[in-house]
């Protein structure tokens, strides 16, 4: 009985080793194609997609080229960069910086542009830290929000 119950045990293992195999073997080509794809889209694979683990480089890459990269979405190209830019810069990540804002240039941004994103960064921090620290009501705060909305579009409205 125990040598039954041992033969099923190892088999069950040697299935799932087998398993195992196949699935690094699958990664492996996922990975490979999205590196090829990731050279016909770039010109170029940029070490932060090497760095990636191979299992999870394909979902990566789908989701930085599907809106990160591509250019008929409902942002326009340098709005997407200008807005990646004040992230990065609130994280903060210097790669990330440079990144958006190259890039935000390269779709015309402006240097007021930059400056204004990460300006408008800041004092959405700024806000934020003190809301949040001060512990502000939120239903409160939300009726002033729509309070002043709605004075803006009543004077909007009037001219």
């Amino acid at each position: 009985m125990k040598t039954r119950s041992i033969v099923i045990a190892l088999t069950c293992l040697l299935s799932l080793a087998a398993a195992d195999h196949a699935l690094a073997q699958d990664s492996r080509k996922a990975a490979e194609e999205t590196l090829r794809d990731i050279q016909a889209t770039l010109g170029v694979v940029p070490g932060f997609f090497r760095a990636f683990p191979e299992a999870g480089l394909p979902g990566a890459w789908a989701e930085f080229k599907q809106v990160q990269v591509a250019e008929n979405t409902k942002l326009s190209p340098k709005t997407k960069q200008l807005i990646g830019l004040a992230v990065s810069a609130q994280v903060p990540c210097a790669y990330c910086v440079y990144f958006h804002t190259e890039v935000a240039k390269a779709y015309g941004a402006t240097p007021d542009e930059i400056k204004e994103a990460v300006a408008l960064a800041a004092i959405s921090r700024h806000w934020s830290t003190v809301l949040n620290g001060m512990a502000v009501d939120m239903a409160t705060f939300r009726s002033e929000v729509d309070t002043s909305l709605r004075i803006a579009a009543e004077r909007a409205a009037k001219k």
